[in-house]
């Protein structure tokens, strides 16, 4: 058999493409803000993950610029030998000293993080508890790690609990579970994950790439945001959301860091983040500092949209972040709906199975510090005219 068999009979993009459904690989051509010029029409943007804002900032465009200047435009190799920067370095500092954490290590991408971490912390004889609608790096970690899989049904405690108690007590025991899903909006229930992992003797981890930036008073998270941070054993984070940049972090302990660093495969072996991008996840985190309130505006501007869904009869899924997701149904009513946005000027996410349950697809609105009453007005607006 040919192993390129498989992309010869895989059709379902060119089907959709033919019947005008095709959502993906829109060309922007301006910086990512909370407008965009795409496919060459101005579109409010409300399927980014810049919650703050930070991208198009000029301060941060400009950290870039001195990175780049100073440092070049790579780094020719990993962390492990020639790829440690000084600026590096610094992120590393001021982040744990943000997070109230030991020790910080950054990783390349938010994904490799995932895999970097699981995989160095987790073996053979490990046992990894993750809730269901975790995100895919998490469970491509797993899987990279060796451990076993022990999943349980979303946020549901008693299921976590029922398989924890069924745990053999003598195997290493980690729960890896996202603060924000990033699909639905809603947050992991932190408080009940930190008193069953004190129970049953497990480490607690929280993927929060969607939490940090948006949730706790500082914008520390959802740990911050439950008054849970020493409670976190790690805290894995992304630059690629609300620090502007592209890459990953885990903060944890001093002991913990120094034993990833030195045997997590995908830190070892993939070169580090180019200077560009670390200047710029460093300036990010110097205005989040500067300038909590972003954290407000951006939940400011989702409950203005949850409101504003709720008076057109719109049927929007329970968050508590600034994702707003829409149940539509099925996969092509979706992916049409999806369509009559973007040609009524607003772009989305289309969310369709499997990654949601048949006949879940949804439509994933996310929201940005920079939007304007006027840009959410003009979405409301579009959106009752293709819902109504």
């Amino acid at each position: 058999m040919d192993i390129f068999e498989k992309c010869a009979g895989f059709t379902a993009a060119e089907e959709a493409r033919q019947a005008g459904l095709y959502p993906y690989f829109h060309q922007i051509a301006t910086k990512q803000h909370s407008e965009v010029i795409m496919d060459g029409h101005r579109t409010i943007m409300l399927g980014s993950n810049n919650y703050l804002g930070l991208t198009s900032d000029e301060r941060v465009i400009e950290a870039a610029r001195e990175g780049l200047r100073k440092f070049g435009a790579g780094c020719s190799g990993s962390r492990f030998l020639n790829g440690t920067l000084t600026l590096h370095v610094q992120l590393e500092e001021e982040l744990a000293d943000f997070f109230g954490k030991e020790d910080v290590v950054t990783f390349s991408t938010g994904f490799q993080a995932n895999l970097g971490i699981i995989s160095a912390l987790c073996g053979m004889h490990d046992l990894i508890f993750m809730d269901r609608r975790d995100h895919a790096s998490i469970f491509d970690a797993a899987r990279l790690s060796f451990a076993r899989q022990v999943k349980y049904d979303h946020n549901d405690m008693d299921d976590l609990k029922s398989k924890l108690a069924a745990a053999d007590p003598r195997k290493g025991k980690l729960i890896v579970v996202d603060g924000v899903f990033s699909m639905e909006g809603d947050l992991a229930d932190l408080p009940a994950i930190v008193k069953l992992a004190k129970q049953y003797g497990a480490r607690v981890m929280v993927d929060d790439s969607h939490g940090v930036g948006t949730m706790g008073e500082h914008g520390r998270g959802v740990a911050e945001y439950f008054g849970l941070e020493k409670e976190v054993d790690v805290l894995m984070g992304t630059f690629s959301k609300s620090f502007a940049s592209l890459g990953g972090f885990m903060a944890t302990t001093h002991q913990v860091a120094e034993y990833v660093r030195h045997v997590s495969r995908p830190f070892i072996f993939s070169a580090s983040m180019p200077p560009g991008n670390v200047a710029a996840a460093l300036e990010a985190l110097h205005i989040l500092k500067a300038e909590p309130e972003r954290v407000k505006r951006v939940n400011d501007n989702a409950a203005y949209m949850r409101r504003g869904f709720e008076s057109l009869g719109i049927r929007a899924g329970e968050s508590m972040a600034p994702i707003i997701p829409i149940v539509i149904g099925t996969n092509e009513a979706t992916f049409k709906v999806t369509r009559d946005l973007l040609e009524a000027g607003v772009y989305v996410n289309p969310v369709v199975s499997p990654a949601v349950e048949e006949g879940g697809s949804l439509l994933r609105t996310s929201y940005m510090a920079t939007h304007t009453r006027d840009q959410l007005d003009f979405a409301l607006e579009a959106f009752g005219r293709v819902l109504g």
